[in-house]
């Protein structure tokens, strides 16, 4: 069985789906893992590296004519028509937005497993992308905010006197969001956060932060302990009373998303205006249409004297931790999917394959993707 990893650096992706240290573990599982030349480059791992694991460097044919293609980012249309038919194909396949690819995918008739819809079940742990690269976003938020800042994050006493700490509100408590709370802890800032979802509270407190309390009674915790979108009056009370209390901060690191769904606005153009000159605003919700109202995605804007960023990927702007952690991701999913013996072994009663499985056998079997590609189509 052979398993591809094309790369992806021409589509302006810097991570790499596998790394020399998974492929090293896949060939004892009798797989014969091929890497398109130069796919590790941006991610500081080069063909020999490769090699010396045990892979065998090829064209981007080989590696998109292998029974099982490992990619970070969705194949591109022509890729996709260089799928073998029956072929099993795993990466970021944004299911619930992409409609033409998803559609692509299942005429190419190849299996698709998405790694953004792995169940979060405790046995899938191992394998979720989401908040492997969201760990990397979260720290890497931090960096870019202090970077930004014209001002100190820790406290400093000096013979000149004293500097007080710089304080950090980060709205969204999931993986990305605590890990922007430790990191901005350890360097010293005065941090809070906030969630909509009260289950989260202990865990931000926790990291040392408190909580922000805006007294607005607002649950929304989804399935999977995902975040879902309030609705109209919570949304509109949260925005005010979130208004009222982000002028405090100097530095606002927003993470809130809701999966499939446009980012929820929490930071309105008057918050910001009510922020100190020289603060920041770090939007990791950017591509999907941003927390904050000013936020345009890729870019940084001034506003008043606030800086606010809207990064696209901050987990591509590290990419040899992130290739690490993502290809562990996708060794512990290809467990699942090949036997020991190194055979393909798709078992659809199992709910982690089942769930994550986006296309089979020609058709779209992902009920949200399904859902998505028929708005699309009726769109």
């Amino acid at each position: 069985m052979r398993i591809g990893v094309p790369n992806q650096a021409r589509d302006g992706e810097s991570r790499v789906a596998l790394t020399p240290e998974v492929a090293g573990r896949l060939k004892a599982r009798e797989l014969e893992v091929l890497v398109e030349s130069g796919a590790g480059e941006r991610s500081h791992i080069t063909d020999a590296a490769f090699e010396e694991a045990g892979a065998r460097i090829g064209s981007s044919g080989d590696a998109l004519g292998a029974e099982i293609v490992s990619l970070v980012k969705a194949p591109s249309a022509e890729e996709i028509g260089r799928l073998q038919r029956g072929a099993v194909v795993i990466g970021f396949l944004d299911p619930l937005t992409d409609a033409d690819t998803v559609r692509a995918l299942a005429s190419a008739g190849v299996t698709a497993f998405a790694m953004e819809a792995i169940p979060r079940v405790t046995r899938a742990q191992s394998m979720d992308a989401l908040s492997s690269q969201a760990t990397v976003a979260g720290y890497r938020a931090v960096l870019l905010a202090a970077e930004s800042q014209d001002r100190f994050f820790p406290m400093l006493t000096t013979a000149a006197g004293t500097i007080k700490p710089a304080t950090v509100l980060v709205l969204g408590a999931g993986v990305a969001g605590l890990q922007a709370i430790a990191t901005a802890r350890r360097l010293g800032a005065v941090v809070t956060g906030y969630d909509v979802r009260a289950a989260v509270r202990e865990q931000v407190e926790s990291l040392g932060a408190r909580f922000l309390n805006l007294g607005v009674k607002a649950d929304a915790e989804g399935a999977g302990g995902y975040a879902k979108e309030l609705g109209e009056e919570e949304q509109r009370r949260q925005q005010q009373a979130m208004a009222e209390a982000i002028g405090r901060f100097d530095v606002v690191i927003t993470t809130a998303a809701v999966p499939g769904r446009r980012a929820p606005l929490l930071v309105t153009a008057a918050a910001v205006e009510g922020m100190k000159p020289g603060s920041v605003v770090v939007d990791l919700a950017a591509a999907t249409g941003g927390n904050c109202e000013l936020t345009e995605p890729g870019r940084t804007v001034d506003h008043g004297d606030v800086a606010i960023i809207g990064p696209l990927d901050l987990a591509a702007e590290m990419p040899e931790h992130a290739s690490a952690l993502y290809a562990r991701n996708v060794q512990a999913l290809l467990e699942l999917l090949v036997s020991k013996e190194g055979q393909l072994e798709l078992n659809w009663e199992d709910e982690i394959l089942a769930g994550a499985c986006i296309t089979r056998d020609g058709e779209i079997v992902h009920e949200g993707a399904k859902q998505a590609a028929g708005t699309a189509a009726a769109g």
